[in-house]
């Protein structure tokens, strides 16, 4: 059970918003996450003073300390619960920053990320460490103190007015559903731990996906057409191949079984979709799938790491492009369902973030 909330929805002026205070660092927990509990709340309380700590538990709360964080001019906010929760708040506070928002003009914090949630690919793309022992606080201690290696700028890919890591259509999209089914069916009791992470993904390709598709359709007529902007084809490994390609020119037409893109490496639980998404600065990757489902199986470790790159996958630097499935496909934003959709927009968002990076730090 969870502690009493802290004075996290209480959003009244404090000591920390005045302007002689010396910039503090904002924590912001999703009490809903399966990690949050009162221990973790526990922990932080001893090196986050209790005004710098937030609880959220609805949209409502995650807008209201997005306020609150930029009313009292935090440089850094950490946020716990995962890569929904991340986005979620990012979302937010680049919204309020943003042309219409209340705080029009005003920069957005740095980020942090503190390893509670389940996936946690952003958590793993800065190297954030885990909640055995004293990790999380040594985060938090250490931003703190300005004590972090370095910050990382990361860009953002917009679809439907939203922004994420990544967001695609097709077998990834299939991928997150079975993964969820797997977890409620078999992620009870002695088998938990192991089905609710990553060995859940794992099994939910292995055992749920693939067999699918081995006896249904995987591959369905799309075309991927090229924005306003110059693209590039990618070779095995991640070098540009034949020199830009010119806006509007279709990237791809033909059967696929997936079409997804990604301005970070990770999907979560170290699954390396993207490997080539951090070498252009202002582009996302773009991963076009045309591979059976046998080939997936019998390479899953390689896929897994980034290090498979057979003749049907397709990769691509763009900065926006419109996919065209023949039939609806499911659809996935940052790791979360959303529906089924025949086309979509990408495109790499005008505002980038900060995180903090603690790469090289154990």
């Amino acid at each position: 059970m969870l502690v009493q909330p802290l004075r996290s929805t209480d959003f009244r002026r404090s000591p920390s918003a005045l302007p002689s205070a010396e910039p503090k660092v904002a924590v912001m927990l999703n009490a809903n996450a399966r990690k949050v509990d009162a221990r973790v709340v526990k922990l932080l309380s001893h090196v986050v003073p209790e005004e710098d700590l937030f609880l959220s538990r609805s949209p409502l709360d995650a807008r209201r300390i997005a306020q609150t964080v930029l009313e009292r001019g935090y440089p850094t906010v950490f946020t716990g619960g995962g890569d929904g929760t991340f986005m979620g708040f990012v979302n937010e506070v680049l919204q309020q920053v943003g042309p219409r928002g209340k705080f029009a003009g005003q920069a957005a914090p740095r980020f942090g990320i503190l390893k509670l949630g389940t996936g946690n690919g952003i958590a793993a793309f800065v190297n954030a460490s885990s909640t055995r022992g004293d990790g999380i606080l040594n985060d938090v201690v250490r931003a703190r103190a300005a004590e972090f290696p370095s910050v990382r700028t990361m860009d953002l890919v917009q679809v439907d007015g939203q922004r994420a890591p990544f967001a695609g259509l097709g077998v990834d999209g299939k991928v997150l559903n079975d993964y969820i089914s797997v977890k409620e069916t078999l992620g009870k009791g002695m088998f938990k731990r192991v089905m609710s992470g990553g060995g859940g993904y794992f099994s939910a390709v292995a055992f749920k996906t693939v067999p699918h598709y081995l006896t249904s359709s995987v591959l369905v007529e799309c075309e991927v057409v090229n924005g306003a902007s110059e693209a590039y084809r990618l070779g095995a490994e991640g070098q540009e191949v034949g020199g830009p390609i010119a806006p509007g020119a279709v990237l791809f037409r033909g059967k696929l079984m997936m079409a997804a893109a990604g301005t970070m490496p990770f999907y979560g639980y170290g699954f390396r979709m993207f490997p080539y998404a951090n070498d252009r600065r202002g582009f996302m990757q773009l991963r076009l799938g045309q591979v059976s489902p046998t080939q997936v199986l019998a390479n899953l470790p390689r896929l897994w790491n980034g290090r498979w790159a057979p003749e049907g996958l397709h990769d691509f630097h763009a900065k926006d492009v419109t996919i065209r499935f023949a039939r609806p496909m499911p659809f996935q934003v940052g790791g979360d369902a959303a529906g089924y959709r025949e086309q979509l927009t990408l495109s790499v968002a005008s505002e980038s973030i900060e995180l903090l990076d603690f790469n090289g730090v154990q």
